[in-house]
C-alpha cells in the first residue's frame, strides 16, 4: 500500500490540474460577466418601458433560482429538449457550457451593483457636464466612471471572492475543476481510493487564492480613496 508521502505528488498533480481548470473558469466569467452586466444595467435604467421590464424580468429569473440548476439547464437543454447536443460531451463542451451559465448568472448581479453605483452619483454631474457641452456619454466615461467603481468596488468584491467559490458548482456537469480532482481519490482515481485527504488540500487553494485577491481587491480600494 502506497504511503502519503508515496501519494502526494500524484493528488497534488491532480489538483494542480483541476485548479488550473478553476482558474479559467473564474478568469472567463470576469471577462464576460463585468462588460455584460454592466450593459444589462443600463438597459435597466433605459428610458423605454419595454426594453428596462425584459432586462428587469430576466435578472429577477436568474438572481431568483439556483445557479446549479442554471448550469443543469444550460447543459442538458439543448441536447434532452431541442435534441441538438450544442455543447458535446468532452471536457471543452462543459467548460463552455459553465462559462455561459456563469457568465450570465454573474452578469445579472453585477448589473444591479452596477446601477445602484450610476444612480447613487449625484444628478449635479450631469447637469454641470451638460452646461459644459459635453454629450452624454463623454459625462459617464469622463467624469461618473470612476466615481461609479469607487461606489462598486466593495461589493463587487464580496462577488468575486463569491465566484471564486462558486466555481466549484461546475462539476454537477462533471466539469474536473480542483474539487472534482480531490474528490475522485474518494472513488478510486490514479491508483488511489477511499481517501478524503485531498479534499482538505483542495480547500487550501481556495484560501490561498481568496486571500491573494482579498489583498490585491483592498489595494485596489486605497487607490481609489481620493473620490470620497
Amino acid at each position: 500500500m502506497d504511503t502519503f508521502f508515496d501519494q502526494l505528488p500524484v493528488v497534488v498533480n491532480a489538483l494542480n490540474v483541476g485548479f488550473l481548470q478553476t482558474l479559467k473558469l473564474f478568469a472567463v466569467t470576469l471577462i464576460g460577466a463585468i462588460p455584460l452586466g454592466l450593459l444589462i444595467s443600463l438597459c435597466t435604467m433605459s428610458k423605454f418601458t419595454a426594453l428596462r421590464g425584459v432586462f428587469k424580468f430576466i435578472i429577477w429569473i436568474v438572481r431568483g433560482t439556483p445557479l446549479m440548476i442554471q448550469l443543469l439547464i444550460i447543459y442538458y437543454f439543448p441536447g434532452l429538449v431541442l435534441g441538438n447536443a450544442i455543447w458535446g460531451g468532452d471536457e471543452i463542451g462543459r467548460f463552455i457550457a459553465s462559462a455561459v451559465a456563469f457568465i450570465i448568472n454573474y452578469a445579472c448581479y453585477f448589473s444591479e451593483i452596477f446601477r445602484g453605483g450610476i444612480q447613487g452619483i449625484p444628478v449635479g454631474q450631469d447637469e454641470a457636464g451638460l452646461v459644459l457641452g459635453m454629450t452624454k456619454s463623454q459625462i459617464f466615461f469622463k467624469v461618473k466612471l470612476l466615481q461609479m467603481v469607487k461606489r462598486v468596488l466593495p461589493p463587487m468584491s464580496n462577488e468575486i471572492l463569491t465566484l471564486v467559490k462558486d466555481t466549484s458548482l461546475a462539476r454537477i456537469i462533471a466539469l474536473q475543476e480542483v474539487i472534482w480532482a480531490g474528490q475522485a481519490f474518494m472513488k478510486g482515481s490514479q491508483g488511489i481510493s477511499g481517501a478524503i485527504w485531498p479534499l482538505f488540500f483542495s480547500a487550501l487553494y481556495y484560501l490561498i487564492f481568496n486571500g491573494i485577491l482579498t489583498i490585491l481587491l483592498g489595494k485596489a480600494e486605497k487607490k481609489l480613496s481620493y473620490f470620497r
